[in-house]
């Protein structure tokens, strides 16, 4: 790091700065002041931390790996622009409408109390032993392996940067709340994005071009059947990424995470108005075609560079087995191809990612906690409590965070891959409970909080399975445990089901269950009230509020999601 980056990273800091302080004399009054900024949001500023909190380590070093290891397979989560266009169209009315300040909250008002209490003890423990954890773990590979340093004051610099990225982030959180994720985010998105094309440009450049960099991905086969790293759309028998199975797991994912998730919906909550909220999607939505790009496309030029240099050492570090290292993709090219000056710029971009994905996670966590526990518990409670109370929260969060960072060290790798199939058990029980919530007035409160444990009881089951069965094979990959179960035999009900099914055939089967439970249950339960329920399903909303979210958008509004999907529909015809 020359001179100039540290000036420009101190530039970086003294804007944030700036709009930190900012924010803190927009004094905030009540707890929906501090959680959603005082429901006052501009559609810009929601689009900018939409996309801002979904960007963080998973994409700078699991996307950006995974296009160096396994080329374009993962693209399918990240071309997910379409699926926050159905948040702004479907769901944002009845999310507005309700006015709830959490999803969980929203779960109450259409089937009942218990149904809150469940998703809030879900989301809550997943934030801060999943999103919290690995966000902050990468971080501090991240900024290692940028700054090529590894020790500092006789400290290993790890520690200092994972411990120095949270209390930096805790610092603004704490202070200014909801608005501070949003406002800070606008200024972190543009660096983000700027400095992500830079990487493209010079990457490209060192690679001799884009039909260069296709030209040595396309021809590493990636399974026996003729796929390449540039394929989309892979055999069906893959034993990975099949087709069917990604086109169907990465839709109930996806589904869950931008549809249902407090801690992305939040930010729509925050909106002014329907129409904000709507707007503010869509422009998440045009953010969102850019990560295949801005992350997945890097990793796939740092193994078209590693290979072009397999001669000299190439380009990525190696692995103890002799294996370039692919989750060091993007740092690897940050550290090597960037001169001084766009080096700091960039390595501001990875900061903003991480301090907003942080940002977001920390106000989440403490407005599930403020709101859905001490607030339900103690309802008389004042504003200036709620706003106390969530403030502590906040810290509390964070110091769980800086707990869990050794746990994550000294098992990082084994935890982060377990981690990434959390997502995949969690999603279809409450995506089954949304969805099915929504589009009908039949399920019952019952029926919905019923749905929702038993997808939740299967995916404890499938990643007790994983880990059981890992365990005794040595702590060994997919295909390794095939074959230790191969060789001892192992081929009972148990494992086939909950182990040997590809996880993404398995979120399939999840959804479907979940829905099953949810439409049985509601058979022989009692209803839910008409006049609980009124404006939160198709059926029930009244035609002045039909008339109002037609209001609430235009030909413009229409136009710009044909675009958003018509993109999506060429890149997948290009990749194919």
């Amino acid at each position: 790091m020359a001179s100039l980056d540290w000036i420009v990273i101190g530039i970086f800091g003294l804007a944030l700065i700036a709009i930190i302080v900012w924010v803190f004399k927009q004094k905030e009054e009540t707890s929906g002041d501090y959680f959603l900024a005082g429901r006052d949001a501009s559609w810009i500023a929601i689009g900018a931390s939409i996309f801002a909190s979904n960007i963080g380590s998973e994409h700078l070093i699991g996307l950006a790996g995974a296009g160096a290891s396994s080329g374009m397979a993962m693209a399918h989560w990240e071309i997910q622009g379409w699926m926050i266009l159905i948040l702004g169209w479907v769901f944002v009315p009845f999310y507005s409408r309700s006015m709830v300040s959490t999803m969980p909250e929203f779960l109450e008002k259409r089937y009942n109390k218990e149904s809150r209490t469940i998703l809030s003890l879900i989301s809550l423990i997943s934030y801060v032993l999943t999103k919290v954890a690995v966000t902050v773990y990468a971080g501090g590979l991240v900024f290692q392996q940028v700054f090529g340093i590894e020790t500092m004051w006789g400290i290993d610099f790890f520690w200092i940067s994972a411990i120095g990225l949270v209390l930096l982030t805790a610092i603004y959180t704490v202070i200014g709340g909801m608005k501070s994720v949003l406002y800070t985010s606008v200024l972190q998105t543009p660096i983000l994005l700027l400095g992500s094309i830079i990487i493209v440009v010079l990457g490209l450049k060192a690679v001799g071009g884009w039909d260069e960099m296709l030209r040595i991905t396309s021809a590493v086969p990636v399974n026996d059947y003729g796929d390449t790293m540039t394929n989309l759309i892979r055999s069906n028998r893959d034993s990975d990424f099949p087709w069917l199975g990604v086109f169907i797991g990465s839709a109930v994912i996806g589904f869950w995470y931008w549809c249902t998730d407090q801690f992305i919906v939040q930010r729509v909550l925050s909106g002014k108005n329907e129409k904000e909220s709507r707007r503010g999607t869509i422009f998440g939505a045009y953010l969102k075609l850019t990560p295949v790009f801005l992350f997945m496309i890097p990793g796939m030029i740092a193994f078209a560079l590693h290979q072009k240099g397999l001669e000299s050492g190439g380009f990525l570090p190696l692995l103890e087995n002799g294996q370039p290292n692919a989750d060091a993709a993007f740092p690897t090219l940050v550290a090597k191809l960037l001169p001084a000056g766009v080096k700091g710029l960039v390595v501001c971009g990875i900061l903003a990612a991480l301090m907003s994905s942080l940002a977001s996670l920390f106000n989440s966590s403490a407005m599930l906690f403020t709101i859905d526990f001490y607030k339900k518990y103690k309802p008389s409670t004042s504003e200036a409590k709620l706003l106390r109370v969530g403030r502590i929260a906040t810290v509390v969060v964070v110091i769980l965070g800086i707990l869990w960072i050794p746990i994550m060290r000294s098992i990082g790798d084994v935890l982060y891959t377990y981690l990434q199939d959390v997502q995949s058990v969690l999603a279809p029980g409450i995506a089954a409970a949304f969805l099915l919530g929504i589009l009908s007035s039949k399920p019952t409160p019952k029926g919905g909080m019923w749905g929702m444990i038993a997808g939740f009881i299967i995916g404890i089951m499938r990643l007790g399975a994983k880990v059981l069965y890992s365990t005794l094979a040595g702590n060994a990959g997919y295909a390794d445990v095939k074959l230790w179960a191969a060789e001892n035999g192992v081929n009972n009900f148990f494992y086939v089901l909950f182990y040997d099914v590809n996880w993404l055939f398995f979120s399939g089967g999840m959804l479907i269950f979940s829905i099953i439970v949810v439409m049985v249950v509601s058979m022989f339960t009692k209803p839910a009230p008409a006049a609980q329920i009124e404006g939160l399903t198709y059926s029930s909303a009244t035609a002045a509020q039909k008339a109002a979210t037609r209001a609430s958008w235009n030909k413009w509004d229409l136009m710009h999601t044909a675009i958003i999907i018509g993109l999506t529909v060429v890149f997948y015809i290009y990749f194919w």
